[in-house]
């Protein structure tokens, strides 16, 4: 019997509450295996979660088994003699490799242990770059449910290894390039969007793998911008199937911020949290959005709260909260900071303690806050400028914050008050530059998405100016050029962005957040090819 792997089936929704009464299979076989993973899918999205790993742990994979390569069976018996099993075991295998490739690029930005635990991570890929080829070469057999449920892991699989590669800055695509990985964002883009509209197990990781795409990837990774049309698009129907399900909320009070609508995100963070209880990240995901929302209105008592969870509850990156509790502090008046009992000093000092290092390497945003703290560990420490509006520009917080011209005109009067203290109360030499620089970079953001653009770009040029008396903060010219480009692109003078673009790529190097700069400035230079011809 023909099966469209596009329509879902009658007994679909027998699925949803499966949870009621949870059946215990005596013996497993595809069939039975692909149903219970579904049951225990459904678990999962009803917050179910110890119910779904108890229905999956006693089949899981045994760590003496052995998986042949996929190339090997298809060079010795042809795809057409590769049984089912065999076909989603090497699937299987492969996705539990991509997971592990995706939680390398979550950790390291620069990519650096994807290339050393390329083996592996090239593995995956020649898997699913197998099991892509008989897809090709079996489109006319019978599509049973079976076989739908492979080329939604296929969907998945290309997709998804398509759309990280394809994020990576050139110099770092061109060694994968060499080594025999390749990257086409349109491809994978596409693959996922398929995926996600079939009959399939992998549809909703196929959705979760946009959603993460347009709300996060291209936020931190990108200008700021994500699809957030699709987004809801895809979000709608779990929406409508698993309204309380703590991953489907947390998604939809994402997209909420993203639109600038925080107030009404932060509702849904609270329930979000109330949802669940057994999944602790879930929370500390919500304490940390709902710690920048906070931020972004300048309610520093509430968003020191949430940042104060994380320290305590969080294992993530006890230096970021750390270094972030502190730095919200130090936007609160003395007495309001004394009221909490904390010593502000005494925390920036703790934040180099606490850095960890993963895989033998440190996590980049880490050695940035460490790096910043150290002003605190002399006797004498002098106050750093706006420590929580440089995080939130690293986080690339200001294209959210912009999305609301009032909270954007608040900032920018905070901001220019910080300005006049350093006018009026000058640091040491050591420090002037780098903290009026800091300031520039602010204040310019905020006047650029209010739409001040010819102020913004004065702003930029002080900066700029400034190369040469900037003393520790190196960081602050390449990413001025890199915001300086961004605004001659709004305006439509492209060329004058790609030259700016080029500049800050190519003029500096060894500065903080190089690669996440570099990731910017891959998007935005991907941004301009397609764009109009440059007006004078």
């Amino acid at each position: 019997m023909m099966a469209n792997c596009t329509e879902p089936e009658a007994d679909e929704d027998q699925f949803e509450d499966a949870y009621e009464n949870i059946p215990v299979a005596s013996q497993m076989d595809l069939k039975s295996a692909l149903e219970e993973c579904n049951i225990a899918l459904s678990l999962f999205l009803n917050n179910k979660f110890s119910e779904a790993l108890d229905l999956l742990r006693p089949w899981f994979r045994k760590k003496n088994s052995v998986v042949e390569s996929l190339s090997h069976l298809v060079s010795k018996q042809g795809s057409d003699q590769l049984t089912e099993e065999e076909m989603h075991a090497e699937m299987c295998y492969a996705e539990c490799l991509l997971q592990k490739a995706a939680l390398t690029l979550v950790q390291d930005e620069n990519m650096i242990n994807f290339i050393k635990g390329g083996i592996k991570i090239r593995t995956s890929y020649n898997i699913y770059r197998e099991c892509q080829q008989i897809v090709q070469m079996t489109q006319d057999r019978v599509k049973t449910e079976v076989y739908c449920q492979f080329e939604g892991g296929v969907k998945l699989g290309i997709g998804a290894f398509n759309l990280m590669l394809s994020l990576l800055p050139l110099r770092i695509l061109r060694l994968l390039e060499f080594i025999g990985f390749s990257g086409n964002r349109d491809l994978g883009l596409s693959m996922l969007r398929e995926g996600a509209t079939t009959h399939s197990l992998r549809a909703v990781l196929c959705a979760l793998t946009l959603l993460m795409y347009q709300t996060y990837i291209t936020v931190v990774l990108g200008a700021g911008e994500g699809n957030l049309q699709e987004a809801e698009t895809l979000l709608q129907p779990y929406l409508e199937k698993y309204p309380t399900g703590s991953i489907i909320l947390f998604y939809s009070a994402r997209i909420k911020v993203l639109r600038g609508n925080f107030e009404i995100a932060q509702t849904k963070f609270e329930e979000c949290i109330a949802a669940q209880e057994e999944w602790r990240q879930i929370h500390h995901l919500c304490y940390w959005e709902l710690m920048w929302s906070y931020c972004f209105q300048q309610q520093w008592l509430k968003a020191y709260h949430f940042a104060d969870l994380l320290c305590k509850e969080s294992r993530w990156s006890q230096a970021i909260y750390m270094f972030q509790k502190a730095a919200i502090l130090s936007m609160l008046p003395e007495q309001d900071i004394q009221n909490t009992g904390e010593k502000v000093e005494e925390l920036f000092r703790k934040v180099e303690g606490l850095k960890q290092r993963i895989a033998g390497k440190s996590i980049p945003t880490e050695k940035f806050a460490v790096r910043k703290a150290r002003r605190y560990m002399s006797p004498n420490p002098v106050k750093l400028a706006v420590p929580l509006l440089e995080m939130m520009y690293v986080w690339n917080g200001f294209a959210i914050l912009g999305k609301r011209a009032d909270l954007t005109e608040n900032m920018l009067v905070t901001i220019e008050k910080e300005e006049i203290e350093l006018q009026n109360h000058p640091k040491p030499v050591e420090y002037q530059a780098d903290d009026e620089s800091l300031v520039q970079l602010l204040k310019g953001l905020c006047l650029k998405h209010l739409g001040r653009l010819l102020q913004a770009e004065l702003c930029f040029n002080q900066v700029i100016q400034s190369e040469k008396r900037i003393r520790y903060d190196h960081y602050l010219v390449p990413f001025t050029l890199y915001e300086m480009g961004l605004l001659y692109k709004q305006q439509g003078h492209n060329d004058k962005a790609r030259m700016y673009f080029e500049t800050a790529k190519n003029n500096y190097k060894d500065y903080s957040m190089e690669s996440r700069l570099h990731f910017r400035i891959h998007a935005a230079l991907n941004s301009l090819k397609n764009s109009p011809t440059s007006t004078p």
